[in-house]
């Protein structure tokens, strides 16, 4: 895996066509991946699977291991018999089928979930408890989301002071134990759905690509249940320093994203547990992880905790290889990882790169200056890579052809042999679209993804994320008659000319 020729869609669940207002584990997943398959690609990536925050990021979670419950599929709940009609179909969503209403689909998962737990069987309580001894940390995760439940969702430093602690709640577990029994019980449901959906796609021949946030929200289950693994005053519960990033690329502000920072030197003495158990999981999870900010390994940008802006902050040292030895003796050398290595970076993220061995990214939007021989250039890919048209945070192609300056447009479409016509013309077969693609696909790259919007040729209104905008993000979805209209033979041509039709994973 990753060191064949391959192809990749990148479409996250929540995208997907459904019923229910976000995309779910259901039979439209699995059109999507017969569709994928049928044109050639071996992989799909996806975005974190995590609980989202308030203005629904899946990358800063309240748990870095829990699953999303939105995504959970209301008709698999109905065929298992825990939900009747009227349930069911209180979860059929009326409005428009291009953005994601993740506000009617929490409302209604979750009393429909609410009404499922009730109707569970020995069997399946069985399951759950099984399903709990091979997942240590479901324990706390549903305690967590019990005691939050009591506290009117609040965050967890706003609770009762005794609670707010989190040995306090284990010695008095007892008294949360129905309110956590629902929690497990949504875990397990996610992961059954996902697991079986995600069979479905090894079968079929196409490996899934996960992704995992570096960091987790203060308000999370990680930082209440291991507070001495971040640096926070444990009697103020409050911190100094939040990861960031500064101005780059994306914004000249930079990214305050307000995640607490890890105390590496305190992870270090217990083996880097914590990690070595969310990579554990990720990777029967996904068949591939892609861990984003993977430079913060090397080096991470702490910023003041009273800073309004990212600007200012201080470049400290991470883990570096101390990490990643220990992940190697668990996971072996040849862990399925993908480095997220995009951003400001020096020697020491290089360095950790190649003591590492794992494939960085390539994003051919950032390659377009025509006064300097960027390592972003498709003919500047070396095969141990993952080559992208454009990231979840990138403009669509299309939407980047509009907005980019005129020379930047012109050496972009001169150096992918654009043969003339309409550059500006979107849609399914779009030439301009085509030439980039292509010069993506060239690249001796092992791996080339697409995101779906720009296998149709959308502009930069289908757009997923804006990082460093805090609202009307991740609400792009599609459907299934957009999938449909996706010009298999050429998806399958380009696939099988640039020598990636191979299979990523053993068909059976």
């Amino acid at each position: 895996m990753l060191k064949k020729r391959g192809a990749g869609v990148l479409l996250h669940i929540s995208s997907m066509p459904s019923e229910y207002g976000v995309g779910v584990f259901d039979e439209n997943a699995r059109h999507f991946i017969d569709r994928i398959a049928d044109m050639g690609f071996t992989y799909w990536q996806v975005l974190p699977f995590n609980p989202t925050d308030s203005a629904n990021s899946p990358y800063c979670s309240p748990s870095a291991f829990a699953g999303n419950f939105l995504f959970i599929d209301p008709k698999g709940l109905l065929d298992m018999g825990l939900i009747d009609e009227e349930t069911y179909r209180a979860n059929i969503y009326d409005g428009t089928p291009y953005t994601a209403d993740y506000e009617f689909a929490a409302e209604v998962r979750y009393k429909t979930l609410k009404k499922a737990f009730l109707c569970i069987s020995e069997d399946i309580a069985n399951d759950i408890k099984e399903f709990e001894l091979q997942n240590d940390w479901l324990t706390d995760y549903a305690l967590y989301m019990a005691v939050k439940e009591k506290e009117d969702f609040k965050p967890w430093w706003e609770w009762k002071s005794d609670r707010a602690h989190y040995f306090e709640c284990v010695k008095n577990i007892f008294d949360y134990e129905s309110e956590a029994a629902f929690w497990k019980f949504v875990q397990y449901i996610f992961y059954k759905q996902w697991h079986e959906l995600k069979k479905y796609a090894n079968k079929k021949g196409v490996a899934i690509i996960g992704d995992m946030p570096i960091y987790v929200a203060m308000d999370s289950v990680d930082v209440w249940s291991n507070l001495p693994m971040f640096l926070i005053d444990e009697k103020t519960l409050k911190v100094e320093k939040v990861a960031g990033v500064p101005p780059d690329y994306f914004s000249e502000d930079g990214q305050l994203w307000g995640n607490p920072i890890y105390d590496w030197k305190a992870m270090k003495k217990d083996g880097y547990s914590w990690w070595i158990s969310r990579l554990s999981h990720a990777l029967k999870t996904y068949d591939t992880v892609r861990i984003d900010h993977f430079r913060a390994f090397a080096s991470y940008w702490a910023v003041p905790a009273d800073s309004e802006t990212a600007k200012v902050g201080e470049w400290l040292d991470g883990p570096k290889m101390n990490l990643f030895k220990r992940v190697f003796e668990v996971f072996g050398d040849d862990a399925p990882i993908i480095a997220e290595d995009l951003g400001i970076f020096g020697e020491d993220v290089v360095k950790l790169l190649a003591d590492t061995g794992f494939p960085g990214m390539k994003v051919v939007q950032f390659a377009f200056d025509a006064n300097s021989d960027s390592s972003h250039l498709p003919h500047n890919a070396v095969p141990n890579s993952i080559n992208y048209v454009g990231t979840h945070d990138n403009n669509t192609i299309l939407g980047w052809l509009w907005e980019a300056s005129e020379d930047e447009r012109k050496f972009a479409l001169d150096y992918c042999h654009f043969n003339g016509g309409n550059w500006g013309e979107g849609g399914y077969y779009s030439p301009s679209c085509r030439c980039i693609t292509e010069a993506v696909w060239q690249s001796a790259s092992n791996v080339a993804i697409i995101a779906l919007q720009d296998m149709c040729g959308f502009g930069s209104d289908a757009r997923m994320n804006i990082p460093g905008v805090p609202d009307k993000n991740w609400r792009f979805r599609t459907t299934r008659d957009t999938i449909d209209n996706i010009d298999t033979d050429y998806f399958k041509h380009i696939n099988a000319l640039y020598r990636r039709m191979y299979p990523s994973i053993e068909k059976k």
